[in-house]
């Protein structure tokens, strides 16, 4: 290769760097944090679903399901993917 051929590669490799760092790696920051928060769910917790549902944590199954707490007496099944957010931690215990 002579270098002309290296010229004409370098914008598309310069384009392919900028798109990794300005959306490919923060996508994945983000998914690691939203992970590290869904592992890190305990019993009594308020959290939001993506279907906007606000509850608080009943149960933490192993089977990546939590039972949350909508109303009083009132458990759904939800897939513990699909917290967006954690409202209210609870202390752990000692």
């Amino acid at each position: 290769m002579d270098g002309g051929a290296i010229a004409q590669f370098l914008p598309l490799i310069l384009i392919f760097a900028i798109m990794y760092f300005l959306l490919i790696r923060p996508q994945q920051k983000k998914v690691k944090e939203h992970q590290a928060m869904v592992n890190a769910l305990r019993r009594g917790d308020q959290v939001v679903t993506q279907g906007g549902l606000i509850g608080k944590v009943a149960k933490v199954k192993d089977d990546g399901e939590l039972e949350v707490e909508i109303a009083d007496g009132v458990k759904v099944r939800v897939v513990q993917s699909t917290i967006s957010q954690v409202l209210n931690k609870t202390e752990p215990a000692k």
